[in-house]
């Protein structure tokens, strides 16, 4: 509550208040107010009332997928701690989920540690970052997160490798936040999404956080390194769900376009032809009869 509390009185946050939730539909927002005080954590996800609701979708949806699938455990991984908001974020949140699903998340977090790296060129947005930008407090940051979650220092292409010995196959990929706001540094990170698939699950929710600012476009930023990995990948997909907007209740949220999806075409789930289970029958009003009422999501 008394982040909540904080963050409310930083001006960019009534900003966001004004433009994002309250042109949404004023029914909408009254129901809002009453699952804030009475609703379940996942009516909360729902509603987009966590802090972070980007976060929040992505771990609840990441755990629920794991459990589909038999899974007690899943990993979830935020490139670009900086000072470790959001990583603390991620930590309250996973709490939250493993009560609501049984399922427990395992944490990591990447960073240099000591601020942005200098940028290569104009593919890197010097217009808007620069070199030691957004520089961490290891030592405070350790001792806030106290154990709940791994982090993982130095430059992402000299820490991957490591990384995939200490990954398990029982705690596969589930949701990646990148905020790691340059091209080149985004290239790095899109080598995670190259590990063989059982490193996943089938669907990986992936955010995006620098592509919403006027300058970022496919010829520069996160936005260029996503087209690129997809050109060369045949059986890997990162793609913007364009019917993810009609699925949330409320739409103007930047988020809601930032989510993207991971499709791991060679996953065994996903390359398996033969389910061992019953056909699907379509019900038929028409003729007064009633399949099995299978629905696709």
């Amino acid at each position: 509550m008394s982040y909540l509390l904080k963050r409310l009185s930083e001006k960019n946050s009534w900003n966001k208040l004004f433009k994002q939730r309250l042109s949404e539909p004023l029914h909408l927002n009254i129901i809002a107010f009453f699952v804030f005080i009475f609703g379940s954590f996942r009516k909360k996800v729902a509603y987009d009332l966590v802090v972070r609701s980007q976060y929040a979708y992505g771990i609840l949806s990441a755990a629920e997928q794991a459990k589909v699938h038999g899974l007690k455990r899943v990993s979830i991984i935020e490139f670009g701690v900086a000072n470790g908001g959001g990583l603390m974020n991620m930590i309250a949140i996973a709490e939250q989920v493993t009560k609501a699903t049984g399922v427990h998340i395992d944490i990591y977090g990447f960073d240099t540690g000591e601020g942005m790296p200098p940028p290569i060129d104009y593919r890197d947005h010097p217009e808007y970052y620069n070199i030691g930008d957004f520089p961490m407090n290891k030592a405070l940051l350790e001792e806030k997160i106290n154990g709940k979650a791994t982090l993982i220092y130095g430059p992402i292409k000299d820490t991957l490798t490591d990384f995939k010995n200490k990954l398990n196959v029982e705690a596969p990929i589930g949701f990646v936040a990148v905020d790691v706001d340059y091209y080149s540094s985004t290239k790095e990170v899109l080598e995670l999404f190259k590990f063989e698939a059982p490193y996943f699950l089938p669907l990986t929710n992936v955010y995006f956080d620098d592509i919403f600012m006027p300058h970022h476009n496919d010829k520069c930023g996160e936005l260029l390194a996503i087209k690129e990995f997809n050109n060369t990948q045949e059986m890997r997909e990162i793609s913007h769900h364009p019917f993810f907007i009609n699925q949330r209740i409320f739409k103007n949220a930047h988020w809601v376009k930032q989510l993207y999806f991971f499709h791991v075409l060679d996953h065994a789930y996903r390359s398996d032809l033969k389910r061992d289970r019953k056909a699907y029958v379509l019900d038929n009003p028409y003729l007064k009869f009633e399949g099995n009422k299978k629905q696709f999501d």
